[in-house]
C-alpha cells in the first residue's frame, strides 16, 4: 500500500472505549458524552429516535509533518452514520493527507462504507480551504466538497443499498487496513498538527438544523488514542493521538490537535 497511490480504508467507529458521561456542564457548549477511540478524533452526535438528512462544515486542509520516511496517514471529513457499536453503513467526505518516503501526499476522496473508498481528481493542497456536506434522503447519498481557496468541486448523487443516518460525525482519522477475515488494523497517524473546523452543523430528516451543542441531540467529544483495546480491531505502536480542542461556544467551530506518541518523534516511522 503507496500513500501516493492507493487509499486506505476508512471505517465505523470499531474501537469505541472509555465512554463516560460528563457532570452536567456549566455551559451549553460542553460535550454530553466523552470516548476514546484507536481510529477516531473529534466530534459527534446522535439521539435516540433521531434521523439525520444532512451534515456540513468547513475546514482547512493540514500539513502533514514527514520526518525521514516511514508511512502515515490521517483523514478529514464529515459523515452520516457509524459512530454506533451496531452501525453497518457510514457516508462520508473528506481528505486525505498521507505520508510516505519522507514526502507527503494530499487528495480527497469520498466512501460509502460498506464500499470501497472513491479518490477524487480535486487537488488539495495544504492550506487550502475545503467546504463539505453529505445528504441522505431515503437510500439516495449526495455528497459535495468544494475546494474554497482554488474554486474547485465535485459533487454526486448515489443510490445504495443501505445507509445509517443515526448521528452525524466531523473527524480526523487514522485510515484502517482492513482483512478479508473483518479484522481491522488501524494504520499509524501521520502528525497533520491541527485541523479546524468552522460552519459545523447537522439537520435531522424532520428538518431542524443545528450545531453540536444543539439540545436537540447528544454531543460525543472522540479522542484518538493509539493504545489497542480489542482483538478485532488493533493499531500500530509509535503513533500519536489526536485530541478535539476549543469547542466555540456556539457549537459550530473545533480543533483538534496531533501529540506524538511518548515513544516516538513527531513524523518517525512506527515501529512494527
Amino acid at each position: 500500500m503507496h500513500a501516493a497511490s492507493v487509499l486506505p480504508r476508512r471505517s465505523v467507529l470499531l474501537a469505541a472505549v472509555v465512554l463516560l458521561a460528563l457532570a452536567a456542564p456549566a455551559a451549553a457548549h460542553a460535550a454530553s458524552w466523552a470516548t476514546t477511540s484507536s481510529n477516531w478524533g473529534g466530534y459527534a452526535v446522535s439521539q435516540p429516535g433521531t434521523r439525520f438528512g444532512h451534515v456540513s462544515a468547513t475546514w482547512v486542509a493540514p500539513s502533514v509533518s514527514c520526518g525521514s520516511g516511514g508511512r502515515r496517514y490521517s483523514a478529514v471529513w464529515l459523515g452520516l452514520g457509524g459512530l454506533h457499536s451496531t452501525s453497518q453503513a457510514l457516508e462520508q467526505i473528506g481528505t486525505e493527507a498521507d505520508c510516505a518516503g519522507g514526502k507527503g501526499y494530499y487528495s480527497a476522496w469520498y466512501e460509502l462504507v460498506p464500499a470501497a473508498p472513491v479518490k477524487l481528481g480535486l487537488t488539495v493542497r495544504p492550506g487550502d480551504t475545503m467546504s463539505a456536506s453529505v445528504t441522505v434522503s431515503g437510500r439516495s447519498v449526495k455528497l459535495f466538497i468544494a475546494n474554497r481557496t482554488r474554486g474547485t468541486s465535485f459533487s454526486k448523487q448515489l443510490d445504495v443499498a443501505q445507509v445509517d443516518v443515526s448521528s452525524a460525525e466531523w473527524i480526523v482519522e487514522a485510515p484502517s487496513a482492513c482483512g478479508d477475515n473483518g479484522n481491522c488494523r488501524a494504520l499509524p497517524l501521520a502528525n497533520f498538527a491541527t485541523t479546524s473546523f468552522a460552519g459545523v452543523k447537522a439537520t435531522s430528516a424532520t428538518g431542524h438544523t443545528g450545531t453540536i451543542s444543539d439540545p436537540a441531540w447528544s454531543a460525543v467529544a472522540i479522542t484518538l488514542s493509539p493504545q489497542p483495546r480489542s482483538t478485532r480491531f488493533t493499531t500500530d505502536q509509535g503513533t500519536g493521538t489526536a485530541t478535539p480542542v476549543d469547542l466555540s461556544p456556539a457549537g459550530d467551530a473545533f480543533a483538534v490537535t496531533y501529540q506524538a506518541a511518548q515513544n516516538a518523534a513527531p513524523g518517525a516511522p512506527a515501529a512494527n
